[in-house]
């Protein structure tokens, strides 16, 4: 009896399970491992939120998975003010975080062997996972004139600012990616996780009407509180936009149980509603940053882009897996470029996400022999 290929076998081996011998040589340094590779967050969850889930602990009940009106009204006020959306004819829908949403969101579209999904040329790996598991084709590109006449065209991913480079993409170019998308039928999906987080440049969402034309018409922009509120833990995301393309997305998730836990949607509540803990939160990262980038130039390597989000993109104009060794014999953890794409094969990724004291400690480290 021949049984069919596992669905794992589309997909290429787990991205950080090729950093294991890399960890290890980190690891055994005197003065233990510093960890800028994955970019989990490391600081407390606010008090504000974590009162929210311990009020809303008591939940018998299945959750909506629509979410609670009063979550679904907490995020297009927050859409409304970091977006620069409007609410009327918003679409809202709380996820399970945003990865799973990433993932499973060709899935979700119908999308098929035969299609084609267009990622950046850098990109978070997950974009290229969600068209593996349904057999799309992919295609990276940073321009919309390289993926030529086809019609297959399904989804388009955008991703400002980015992971890994911390590119942000000007409203110009995001225009045009909407209007070439809607020409061809096609869905835009802008991951805009980092949105909060500008430093030299200021991100601006596909929500926007200079962006939308004020129409939210195939568009869907993707959010997470993983990073502004330190909730990774409790995988908390939401998508907005096409409110046709929002209710296609709840029917499914409905039906597959893809829900958002009671507790959890309280806590995004609280999170939503608190500005306060947002900013403390991004000025530490932006202490961090400061002190990262000084650190890793002072040390010889090139930031390149980096004017937004969590990461500062690096090289030192050779294989990345040489810069990976290098660090990690002085006890520092990074991630290689060459997990988003054949064209950071020459890069490294480094997150803001350790903690003060071991952000510190990085400029010594580096300058070790």
């Amino acid at each position: 009896m021949n049984r069919p290929a596992p669905v794992s076998s589309r997909l290429p081996d787990f991205t950080w399970d090729t950093l294991d011998a890399a960890a290890e040589t980190a690891a055994a340094h005197p003065d233990g491992l510093i960890n800028l590779s994955m970019g989990t967050p490391v600081d407390p969850v606010p008090p504000v939120i974590r009162q929210a889930l311990a009020d809303a602990s008591n939940a018998p009940g299945y959750p909506l998975t629509a979410g609670t009106p009063v979550l679904r009204e907490a995020i297009a006020a927050w859409v409304a003010r970091a977006c620069g959306a409007g609410v009327n004819g918003l679409g809202v829908l709380p996820t399970i975080g945003s990865k799973e949403l990433v993932a499973w969101l060709p899935t979700l579209l119908g999308i098929g062997p035969g299609d084609v999904v267009v990622v950046p040329s850098v990109a978070y790996p997950t974009y290229e996972d969600g068209a593996r598991l349904v057999g799309a084709t992919t295609v990276r590109t940073d321009s919309l004139t390289a993926v030529g006449p086809t019609s297959r065209v399904r989804l388009v991913w955008v991703n400002s600012p980015g992971n890994p480079t911390g590119r942000v993409l000007p409203a110009t170019h995001l225009r045009k990616v909407v209007d070439w998308a809607r020409e061809r039928g096609a869905v835009v999906a802008s991951d805009e996780c980092y949105l909060p987080l500008g430093w030299e440049a200021e991100p601006v969402s596909v929500l926007s009407p200079e962006v939308c034309g004020g129409s939210y018409d195939s568009v869907l922009a993707v959010h997470s509180l993983s990073k502004r509120s330190n909730l990774a833990g409790y995988r908390a995301g939401f998508v907005a936009g096409d409110p046709a393309l929002v209710a296609e997305l709840l029917k499914i998730r409905k039906h597959a149980g893809m829900i958002v836990p009671a507790p959890v949607q309280a806590a995004m509540v609280a999170a939503l509603g608190d500005q306060a803990h947002a900013d403390a939160q991004r000025e530490r990262y932006r202490a961090r940053r400061e002190q990262l980038h000084a650190a890793f130039t002072g040390a010889g390597f090139t930031v390149e882009h980096s004017e937004a989000g969590l990461y500062l993109w690096m090289t030192r104009d050779e294989d990345c897996w040489e810069t990976v060794d290098w660090l990690a014999r002085r006890g520092i953890l990074v991630a290689a470029g060459v997990f988003y794409g054949p064209a950071g094969s020459r890069h490294v990724r480094v997150a803001l996400t350790e903690s003060d004291e071991q952000v510190a400690a990085v400029a010594a480290r580096l300058a070790q022999p």
